[in-house]
């Protein structure tokens, strides 16, 4: 029988990125989108949805149909707005679960945040307590609490993932920020770009995926998702300059958030043990990739 997945967030950067991958695989694939605004893209497979996740009666109506796995990549990542960042993390999490049981859901994929830990000593460890501090790692930290201490009948499998980029992502994210300013040939302003980070190519978390969705024996849990590679954001932003041969960095001209955190990176020991996982892309290659993406696109 082919299985049904329910990407949630189909047309954000994780969404959609993983939605082409599945598109050549024997599943059958579903796209869930906050709004019919949204320009689908062009996939063989995938049938697009569209509904808010806040609204509970409209979400009935829509997901008539039963999955096997859900995929939830959605929620505001606004750092300043507090209760849509909440609402669309926490509430969104628990519409969805409150319709999952009964629809013959054996698998909630969630896209947790390393910002769930706060100010923890890194290299972070899943079974450290969490303490966020930031709107966005709280929200998240809310979400994947509820899940895990839910009395479901499908396994949850929490992704806490660092700092994913590649091609699709919002033009105002750090990477993607830089490389267009880099392309322009602008002087941009920064932080001073100490903080110390780790950031993984969205091939590799696609790829991670594919291997939980592809194991027989799944049990309930909390995984780190990056590369063990800290590097500050001053080194990347320097390798992206010198990749796109253009743009001036502005080093110290921006203040750093009050709740940013200065080391974020994780040990990626249980992910690896458990799904025989690697990450493969370098963070050279994928810049490259990225910023080929983006060139084309100007």
């Amino acid at each position: 029988m082919t299985k049904k997945i329910l990407i949630v967030g189909g047309l954000g950067f994780l969404g959609l990125n993983l939605a082409k991958k599945l598109d050549s695989s024997k599943f059958k694939i579903f796209l869930l989108c906050k709004n019919n605004k949204s320009k689908p893209y062009k996939l063989k497979k995938a049938k697009y949805l569209y509904c808010n996740l806040q609204n509970i009666s409209k979400l009935r109506k829509v997901l008539n149909i039963n999955f096997n796995i859900i995929v939830n990549f959605s929620g505001n990542i606004d750092h300043q707005n507090k209760s849509e960042t909440y609402s669309t993390h926490y509430q969104g999490v628990k519409n969805l679960v409150s319709l999952a049981s009964n629809k013959g859901v054996k698998l909630f994929i969630q896209a947790g945040s390393s910002l769930e830990y706060g100010n923890k000593k890194s290299p972070q460890v899943e079974h450290k307590k969490c303490s966020p501090v930031s709107t966005y790692g709280k929200a998240k930290y809310l979400a994947s609490r509820f899940l895990l201490n839910s009395k479901n009948k499908f396994k949850v499998i929490i992704l806490r993932m660092y700092q994913v980029y590649g091609p699709h992502q919002k033009k105002d994210r750090l990477i993607p920020q830089v490389i267009n300013s880099c392309l322009q040939r602008k002087i941009f302003p920064c932080t001073e770009g100490k903080q110390i980070r780790d950031f993984l190519y969205v091939d590799d978390l696609c790829n991670l995926i594919l291997k939980i969705l592809k194991k027989n024996s799944l049990s309930s849990g909390i995984y780190n998702v990056g590369t063990e590679k800290p590097v500050t954001v001053k080194n990347v932003i320097k390798k992206i300059v010198k990749i796109s041969k253009g743009g001036e960095p502005n080093f110290g001209k921006i203040k750093m958030r009050k709740d940013e955190i200065d080391y974020l990176y994780p040990n990626i020991k249980k992910v690896k043990k458990e799904f025989n996982w690697t990450p493969k892309v370098s963070l050279n290659k994928g810049l490259i990739k990225t910023v080929k993406f983006y060139e084309k696109r100007k």
